[in-house]
């Protein structure tokens, strides 16, 4: 009975904790969308279908693809760091910022080609923070935020970086929440000089011609959808909702139209990430009203042809809020370090890995022409969007940004610049310690992590400027609302998505070969010597001599040019700053010398933009036990090795299935002491075998729980990641072999203490009075719990002595399961774990058992209630003496 209650109440508590542990799924319904009852419209031109004779429309268009140019910007994701009900924002935004790209190619305004096919992508979160007539998130109307990008303007997104929260979850509109900067000496402050793009007029459109003319005219508008099941799970293919749902409560962007097998379909834009639908996108049923999408859009219309507006905040009021602000610094481990000394001296743990040959083998570098730049190659810009590292916080993380920006570009150039955008995340690089943290990183690393696990795109994993954990959210997630919490709801980690994976990689210095590379497979990565003149480059060619330049931050190189007046060349660098710093987040540095060191230490790598894996994938190790220059640590060893893909990777309570494996193991254990009683003679009566086992059981309950614990939280605080599984696993094997001889030496001693002392109810252990009594009970098992705790103890230290040697032995005694995780868990809680209890309990209770305390059974088998024997020689049978006051008692043959 006992057991039955013991086992039962296990069930109920670990079923319980599993099924809470569980993402939510989404609540049907309000999903952002919420219409403003007080809603304006600004015309001040004709409207597009008034002049425009929509008969003549051609049957496909769509901005993605005009001509061989895509105008669209990159996709984003609203439910992610966690759910924001944005929608909204993020049509309103996506939509304008796209027809800020059109607008700016159709009246360039004698700018150059670079700055006219600049990729602007606007700030969602200042509309969040600042728009005080909608709801933030917890819904809003597109068309009033229109409204307030026509009053007050938007900044890009190297601004404010989107965080899901609004006003309406604590956000204040302060200057700082409109534009910040954040910097390792002084915290985050207010940016004073920063671009705006504003909206000159804006409306509502609707019905199928209404809105072709509209898009065809202007650019992309944003529309309102009802969210039906389907919808949530739309994959592909023309969608067609058979609900008549048109209740809407979602906003997106519309950015074309098209036919296919004679069935119109709109080309829309959705928020949701990549991974849903089409690439993040979706095509819906034109004509017809379908999930209401026909009768609900707006627009905006770019002011100034899209051009922005230089924005200077009031010297007092920067003043100001700076001194409000809270010194992040003194809270942020990563601003401890120096501004921009965030990237470590270039190395690769497995060794540069070249498989082709190198563009400087392959042509004449006379060739090569005497300016190049891949923002303007014929009119096309190749490169992506323009990040900022030092937002929402600072974080030194120039390592990880300047090669997901060369990589991310590398894509672009082999689809052409085609449709979708890929920009690769930094932050899961920070999360997995792929090279480095928030500290500062090798860019080394990300080449070699990118080539064996693959990069996720940022609307897998939104840059958050902090060091978070490698567990299963942390490369690719996403949030959705709950009936417990709108926002910031439950997140989730998404099981299918698009990792993209390098080939090759190595390094590059020196002028001409740097020309050869990036001429012929794009951007490349380089370390330069961040001075304090460097931070403060406003624009123009930058030189600065430094006798000994030391490597201290990392940015990327697209190209180089030639000032004719001057004579000079200069190389075109990509920073991670902002935008509102150097020329549009750019900058221009000279060529061969007085150049802070661009050329001593460049890296590259060659992307596959289609997400394949390598196919050649060899691990290469070039372990040297010191890090010198082209050698490499164990712990970069490890970081090679050991990474593995986190959504595959093993883990001791994260899911169902964990806990559905140590529930089993519970089982077993439990199992094995009831045959093991079956086999006994003479069998114990069952409330001393239920007495036992409860204590065992209870005990080994502790000792899994401290060595799940203390396994999550030694992979959880290295910079190194480390199989969890694996450490675990060592730590049960060292339990149950020299712990068990450590455990029955402390039990021995603590026996012997009792009995010289007196304490009967431990001196005989097992022994629990006849009638068994729990106060008997209870006493025996706090000395259980005390000879565990100290054999724990004990093992904690050799594992933390040798923690180095055992995490490289553990992680990599299970690296061939590294696609079959389940079946890693599997074997690490089960079949050793089996076998080790098994062993342990038999060679525990041998060890035991003395002579004058075995019972055997005298003739025949009886009841085990009744007659029992003393002795291995006895003659006849005999009731046993007394132990407690007159009670007879039964001695357990099994102590664990």
């Amino acid at each position: 009975m006992y057991v039955s209650f013991l086992l039962a109440a296990a069930a109920v508590i670990t079923t319980a904790a599993a099924l809470a542990s569980l993402p939510e799924r989404p609540i049907r319904g309000g999903y952002g969308y919420t219409r403003s009852p007080d809603r304006s419209v600004s015309l001040t031109s004709p409207r597009p279908h008034d002049v425009l004779d929509v008969t003549k429309l051609p049957k496909n268009f769509d901005w993605r693809n005009v001509n061989g140019t895509r105008y669209v910007t990159i996709s984003r994701n609203q439910h992610i760091p966690h759910y924001c009900g944005s929608c909204w924002s993020f049509a309103a935004t996506s939509a304008l910022a796209d027809r800020i790209l059109i607008a700016k190619g159709r009246h360039p305004h004698n700018k150059s080609s670079v700055d006219v096919h600049r990729e602007v992508v606007l700030s969602p979160q200042v509309l969040l923070n600042c728009d005080k007539k909608d709801n933030g998130c917890h819904g809003g109307d597109q068309l009033e935020a229109y409204r307030y990008m026509k009053e007050n303007g938007v900044p890009e997104e190297g601004c404010q970086r989107y965080e899901a929260t609004g006003h309406d979850t604590g956000n204040t509109c302060t200057d700082r929440d409109v534009c910040e900067n954040c910097l390792p000496s002084k915290g985050c402050f207010p940016q004073k000089t920063y671009d705006k793009y504003y909206v000159s007029e804006y409306g509502t459109t609707l019905g199928e011609q209404q809105m072709m003319a509209e898009i065809y005219a202007r650019g992309p508008i944003a529309c309102s959808v009802a969210v039906t099941d389907e919808f949530l799970k739309y994959s592909g293919g023309i969608f067609d909702d058979k609900t008549n749902a048109t209740d809407v409560d979602h906003a997106i962007s519309i950015v074309g139209w098209g036919e296919e097998n004679n069935v119109p379909f709109w080309v829309l834009r959705n928020s949701w990430g990549s991974f849903w639908g089409e690439d993040g996108w979706m095509r819906l049923v034109r004509g017809v009203n379908n999930v209401g999408i026909e009768g609900e859009c707006a627009f905006g219309v770019p002011k100034d042809d899209g051009w922005p507006t230089s924005t200077t905040i009031k010297e007092d009021e920067a003043r100001q809020e700076e001194e409000d602000v809270t010194n992040d610094a003194e809270e942020d481990q990563s601003m401890k370090s120096t501004l921009a000394g965030c990237r470590q001296k270039l190395h690769f743990a497995g060794g540069e890995r070249v498989t082709s040959q190198l563009p400087h083998e392959t042509m004449d570098l006379k060739d090569l022409p005497k300016t190049w730049d891949w923002r303007d190659v014929n009119g096309k810009n190749y490169v992506t969007w323009d990040k900022n590292q030092h937002i929402p916080k600072y974080c030194g993380s120039c390592w990880a940004q300047g090669t997901t920006s060369a990589l991310s570009d590398r894509i672009s150039i082999m689809r052409n610049a085609s449709w979708p955008e890929i920009a690769l995340s930094p932050q899961v690089l920070i999360n997995c310690h792929a090279g480095g943290t928030c500290n500062g990183g090798n860019p080394g690393l990300v080449y070699e992590y990118a080539h064996r696990h693959g990069i996720p795109d940022q609307t897998c994993q939104a840059y958050q400027a902090t060091n978070l954990r490698c567990d299963q959210f942390a490369i690719c997630e996403t949030c959705w609302p709950s009936k417990e919490s709108f926002t910031p709801g439950v997140c989730e980690s998404v099981k299918k998505f698009t990792k993209y994976y390098v080939s090759e990689y190595g390094s590059v210095s020196g002028a001409d070969y740097m020309k050869a590379e990036i001429y012929k497979r794009g951007p490349i990565g380089c370390g330069v010597h961040a001075t304090k003149k460097f931070e403060a480059y406003t624009g123009g060619i930058y030189s600065e001599h430094v006798m000994f330049p030391f490597i201290n931050h990392e940015i990327s190189v697209a190209g180089w040019g030639h000032d004719e007046e001057t004579d000079t060349e200069y190389w075109i660098g990509r920073n991670s700053w902002g935008t509102y710093w150097g020329e549009n987040g750019w900058f221009r540095i000279q060529m061969h010398h007085n150049n802070l060191g661009i050329e001593q230490e460049c890296d590259w790598g060659v992307p596959l933009p289609d997400g394949s894996k390598p196919k050649d994938f060899v691990i290469s190790i070039d372990y040297q036990g010191n890090k010198e220059a082209g050698g490499a640590t164990m712990q970069d060893f490890l970081h090679m090795v050991a990474l593995d893909e986190v959504s595959d990777q093993c883990h001791l309570f994260t899911d169902v299935f964990d806990r559905l494996v140590q529930l089993i193991l519970a089982f077993i254990a439990v199992f094995v002491l009831y045959i093991k009683r079956k086999l006994e003679l003479p069998i114990r009566p069952m409330k001393v075998w239920v007495l036992d086992v409860s204590k065992q059981s209870l005990g080994a309950l502790y000792i899994h729980c401290i060595s799940i614990i203390l396994s999550i939280e030694t992979v959880a605080s290295t910079s190194t990641v480390y199989d969890e599984c694996g450490i675990y696993f060592v730590n049960y094997v060292i339990d149950t072999t020299w712990g068990g001889f450590i455990m029955i030496v402390f039990l021995k001693g603590i026996n012997k203490v009792a009995a010289r002392f007196g304490v009967v109810s431990i001196a005989h252990c097992g022994d629990y009075g006849d009638p068994p009594r729990l106060q008997i009970w209870w006493t025996q098992f706090f000395v259980y719990l005390v000879a565990l705790t100290l054999m724990k103890v004990h093992n904690v230290l050799i594992i933390w002595v040798f923690f180095t040697d055992i995490a490289y032995f553990s992680t990599n005694l299970f690296s061939a399961f590294e696609d079959y995780r389940h079946l890693e868990l599997s074997i690490v809680m089960l079949v050793v774990p089996g076998c080790c209890n098994a062993a342990q309990f038999w060679i525990i209770d041998s060890y035991l058992k003395i002579e004058s305390n075995q019972l055997q059974l005298l003739g025949s088998r009886v009841d085990d209630s009744e007659k029992l024997c003393i002795g291995q020689k006895a003659v006849a049978c005999f009731s046993q003496p007394p132990l407690f006051q007159g009670e007879e008692s039964v001695k357990s043959v099994i102590l664990l």
